[in-house]
């Protein structure tokens, strides 16, 4: 299989895993049937493997340069993950009927927002981070086809969900989301919270780990 076709099939799989189960009767069918957290830790868990898919397939397609390379540039990825990772632990922790569920105990509080007053959307902004990271240190075309897509997937995917949601919801989607932005830095206080920086740093150690063996490459560029 030529380095194009396993990235393009890598491509198709990631779009197709995140389209058709954001479909409403889906995923609705999907929870009725293995209930709301066995979901979304299966959903997680075959994102990343197909995420890593997609990122060594990136890694195998022929070099073809669209951005010329900055040695500086090589340290996002290491910089920027050291917001993404309490992003992604605190986004997780609560539970959010405005997005993408996370694993939160008890009912949304709008009085009390916690990481949904920077966004309303913290995963989305995790990979956003994450995207645009590995874009500035990778400047070939399979990767700025990758992780552009993904930056741009984000951002598109916050409009559509809230768009989504308001309608689904009416009052109720104004009543909860008074207090939440789409992207806003008065709700950063939230990534301080003990969990969030224990779980991100655990995270982001994890992540630091696995990188040279599952990616090939250390992400510490020297």
């Amino acid at each position: 299989m030529s380095g194009w076709t396993d990235f393009t099939l890598a491509l198709l799989a990631f779009l197709a895993s995140h389209m058709i189960p954001a479909r409403p009767r889906v995923r609705a069918a999907l929870v009725g049937a293995v209930g709301l957290r066995p979901y979304i830790l299966g959903y997680s868990l075959l994102s990343v493997l197909i995420l890593i898919w997609l990122v060594m397939a990136a890694a195998q397609a022929p070099y073809v340069q669209v951005l010329p390379p900055h040695a500086a540039l090589r340290w996002a990825p290491a910089l920027l993950m050291a917001l993404a990772c309490p992003l992604i632990v605190a986004g997780m922790s609560v539970r959010n009927p405005l997005s993408f569920g996370g694993l939160g105990q008890g009912d949304f509080d709008p009085g009390h927002p916690g990481i949904l007053a920077l966004s309303r959307h913290p995963l989305l902004l995790a990979l956003m981070l994450w995207s645009l990271a590995h874009l500035l240190a990778n400047g070939d075309l399979a990767h700025v086809i990758l992780f552009g897509g993904f930056a741009a997937f984000s951002v598109a995917g916050m409009a559509l969900i809230d768009r989504r949601k308001r309608r689904m919801m009416g009052a109720e989607w104004d009543r909860l989301a008074g207090n939440t932005a789409r992207l806003s830095l008065r709700g950063a206080a939230a990534l301080l919270r003990p969990h969030a920086l224990i779980g991100g740093a655990a995270l982001y150690a994890l992540l630091f780990a696995l990188h040279g063996w599952v990616i090939g490459l250390s992400p510490v560029p020297l």
